[in-house]
C-alpha cells in the first residue's frame, strides 16, 4: 500500500490523502480546498497531483470546506466512484458544497469584471453550483460503528471524534494478497467535552495512524467559565460602552456554540435585552441540519432541552439570509450582536461588519477560533493597529477580545488522551498532517514521550510505502 500526501501536509488545509493498493485500486481519504495565502499563490486546487478518473472511490472524514471542499472538482475532472461518509456529514455537504461553489462564482465574478476593463483573458471559477450539485449525486451515508465492505480489498467503519456534526475516524481494514493491514485516520480530533455534540469516542486499534496535529503545541483554557467570561464581554461592550459586538465565526459549529450559550444566558435571565443576529445564510442553513441531528447531542444539552426545547432560538434572536436585511445592520446605532461568517474573516458578510465597526472604540470584535497565518483574522487577534479590508486601511479602535474555549479542535493533551487509547508501541507509523510544520515538531516530541515511534512529517506530494 502507497500512502500520497496531496493536501494537508505541513499545513492546515487542502487534506487530501491519496492510497494505491498492491492490485492498482485507488481511494482518497478527504478532498478538501487550499485556503488562504497558499492556495491563490501556487494555485494547488487546480492541480490535484492525480487523475480523478482513476480514483475508485472517496472516504470523507467531515463536512469541513478544508476536508470536503474540492469534491465537485474531483468529479468534474472525472472522478465517478462512491463517496462515504456519515449521514450528518451528506446533508452538510449539500448546502456548504454549493455554498462554496456561490462564493468562487461571486468573487471570479467580480475579478472578471476588473480583468475585462483591462482588455484581460477572462478566468472560470474552480466549479460552479452545477458542479457541486452533480458531485452530490456520488455520496453515500454509512452509519458510525458499523463496519462495511466498501470494496472487496477494504472495511470501512466510522467511529465517533467529535470535533462537528457528522465527524469521524475512519477506520479501514485493507487486504492486500491475503495480509491485513489495519489503517486509521483520524480526521480533526474534537474536544474531549464539546459543548452540543457527543466527545470522541474510541478508535479501532490500528497499525498505521494518520492524524492531525493543528493544536500540538498548545493546551486549550479551561471552559468551566465560558459562559461567565462570553456575558462579561457582552456586558463590557453592549451595556457598559453601548457598542457592537462582533462575532466572526465558522457558519458550522462555532456559531451554533456560541447561540447556544447565549440561550443559556437568555433562560437563566442573565442576558442583557438587547437583539442578537445571525447574519449568515450557511449559519442558518447548519442550524437547521444540526436541529434535526439530536442523535448526535450529548446528555448536557439534552437535559437543557428538557428546560428548553429548542437551544438554538430565542427571544430577540435573528436569523438573517436576506442581503439587503444583512446591509440595514450596518445602519443600526444601538448595541447589539452581531454572529457572521467567515470566521478567519477572509470573505463573507463578516467583511462588511469589520468595516463598518471596527474603527469605533465602542465595539469589540471577539475571535472564537483558529485564524491560520497570513488572514485577516489572524492578524487582527494579534494586535495589529491597521489592518485591510476591501484593500482599504483601517484604524482598529475596537477592542479585540479572544476565546479559545470555543476550539473545535482539540488541544495536544486531549489528541494524545485520544491517540493512546490504545497502545502505542503497537502502531508501526503515524503520520502527523493538518498542522504547520513548527507546531508539527513540537507535537512529534510530545507523541514519542509518550512511547510512539517511528512518527513522519509528510510534504506536499511525498509518498510512503506501508
Amino acid at each position: 500500500m502507497r500512502i500520497e500526501f496531496k493536501g494537508g501536509a505541513r499545513t492546515v488545509t487542502g487534506s487530501k490523502h491519496l492510497i494505491t493498493l498492491r492490485s492498482g485500486k485507488k481511494f482518497l481519504l478527504d478532498c478538501g480546498l487550499f485556503q488562504g495565502k497558499d492556495a491563490a499563490d501556487s494555485n494547488f486546487n487546480k492541480n490535484l497531483g492525480f487523475d480523478p478518473s482513476k480514483v475508485d472511490f472517496l472516504i470523507l472524514s467531515h463536512a469541513h470546506i478544508d476536508h470536503s471542499g474540492a469534491i465537485p472538482y474531483l468529479v468534474k475532472k472525472g472522478f465517478k466512484g462512491k463517496i462515504y461518509c456519515t449521514p450528518a456529514t451528506k446533508d452538510l455537504c449539500e448546502i456548504m458544497l454549493v455554498d462554496s461553489a456561490h462564493i468562487q462564482e461571486a468573487d471570479v465574478k467580480y475579478v472578471n469584471k476588473a480583468r475585462a476593463q483591462k482588455e484581460l483573458e477572462l478566468i472560470e471559477p474552480l466549479y460552479t453550483i452545477e458542479d457541486a450539485l452533480e458531485s452530490l449525486k456520488y455520496f453515500t451515508a454509512l452509519n458510525y460503528n458499523k463496519w462495511v465492505k466498501v470494496d472487496e480489498d477494504v472495511e470501512l467503519c466510522f467511529t465517533v471524534v467529535g470535533h462537528i456534526l457528522g465527524a469521524a475516524a475512519v477506520n479501514l481494514k485493507v487486504n492486500e494478497e491475503g495480509y491485513i493491514n489495519r489503517l486509521c485516520y483520524t480526521g480533526d480530533i474534537g474536544r474531549k467535552e464539546h459543548k452540543i455534540i457527543k466527545s470522541p469516542e474510541p478508535y479501532h486499534e490500528a497499525d498505521y495512524i494518520i492524524t492531525e496535529s493543528t493544536y500540538g503545541n498548545r493546551i486549550h483554557e479551561n471552559t468551566t467559565n465560558t459562559e461567565r467570561k462570553l456575558l462579561s464581554i457582552v456586558h463590557d461592550t453592549c451595556v457598559v460602552k453601548k457598542g457592537k459586538l462582533i462575532i466572526p465565526a465558522f457558519s458550522l459549529g462555532r456559531t451554533q456554540e456560541i447561540v447556544y450559550a447565549l440561550d443559556q444566558l437568555e433562560t437563566n435571565g442573565q442576558l442583557p435585552k438587547i437583539n442578537v443576529y445571525v447574519d449568515s445564510p450557511l449559519s442558518t442553513n447548519a442550524t437547521e441540519i444540526i436541529r434535526n441531528h439530536p442523535e448526535s447531542y450529548n446528555q448536557k444539552i439534552l437535559n437543557y432541552m428538557k428546560i428548553d426545547s429548542d437551544p438554538f432560538g430565542f427571544n430577540r434572536l435573528t436569523y438573517i439570509r436576506d442581503a439587503e436585511e444583512s446591509k440595514l445592520l450596518n445602519k443600526i446605532e444601538e448595541p447589539c450582536i452581531i454572529i457572521s461568517a467567515s470566521g478567519m474573516m477572509e470573505a463573507g458578510r463578516i467583511m462588511h461588519h469589520l468595516k463598518n465597526n471596527i474603527s469605533n472604540a465602542r465595539n469589540t470584535i471577539l475571535v472564537v477560533g483558529y485564524c491560520s497565518p497570513q488572514t485577516l483574522g489572524h492578524r487582527i487577534a494579534r494586535g495589529d493597529k491597521m489592518v485591510k479590508i476591501f484593500g482599504e486601511e483601517y484604524e482598529v479602535k475596537a477592542d479585540v477580545q479572544i476565546m479559545d474555549e470555543y476550539s473545535a479542535h482539540g488541544d495536544y493533551n486531549e489528541m494524545i488522551d485520544y491517540l493512546t487509547q490504545h497502545n502505542p508501541k503497537k502502531v508501526k507509523e503515524l503520520f502527523l498532517v493538518h498542522g504547520n510544520y513548527e507546531v508539527q515538531v513540537e507535537y512529534r516530541e510530545k507523541l514519542e514521550k509518550m512511547g510512539f515511534s517511528n512518527i513522519r512529517i509528510p510534504d506536499l506530494n511525498s509518498e510512503y510505502l506501508i
